[in-house]
């Protein structure tokens, strides 16, 4: 383990805490709300979503993302470096759903509403929600195993 290490597990721990704690959001109030949006607000409200989620989560995923790569590199402690290279697995599938399903669900939108583009928003970012859920609990089990006692 580098000297860096320490600091870039704290990094990824906070990036991937901060994007769970947003995409529960998303899963348990923001998606489900999108229904409620009428048809005549609707490609407003969709161009404003993006660009406000946007503003967020692309500079938490980009963190999270470099420093998950450089610790994936980075030499640890067994059975650290195991459940560091477990929770990078789950950021590819969070990303991968991402790019391949959730963006070409908001592609859909942005022509206007769609009720079933809404619904598979909904029940497809149940993949993230585990996806992220499941890496910030490893990535607590790292930061506790290379700070802790």
């Amino acid at each position: 383990m580098n000297e860096a290490t320490p600091q870039l597990v704290v990094i990824q721990a906070i990036a991937t805490l901060l994007m769970t704690g947003v995409i529960w959001f998303v899963q348990i109030v923001h998606y489900p709300l999108m229904r409620l949006v009428g048809e005549a607000e609707w490609i407003a409200y969709e161009r404003n979503h993006q660009r406000r989620i946007s503003f967020i989560v692309i500079p938490l995923m980009m963190i999270e993302l470099a420093s998950a790569t450089l610790l994936a590199l980075a030499p640890l402690m067994e059975r650290l470096d195991q459940l560091n290279k477990a929770a990078f697995g789950l950021l590819i599938i969070a990303w991968i759903s991402t790019f391949l399903v959730q963006v070409p669900l908001h592609r859909r939108l942005e022509r206007g509403h769609d009720s079933g583009a809404i619904r598979l928003l909904v029940s497809t970012n149940w993949i993230r929600t585990i996806a992220w859920t499941c890496r910030a609990w490893l990535c607590l089990v790292v930061l506790e195993g290379v700070w802790g006692p």
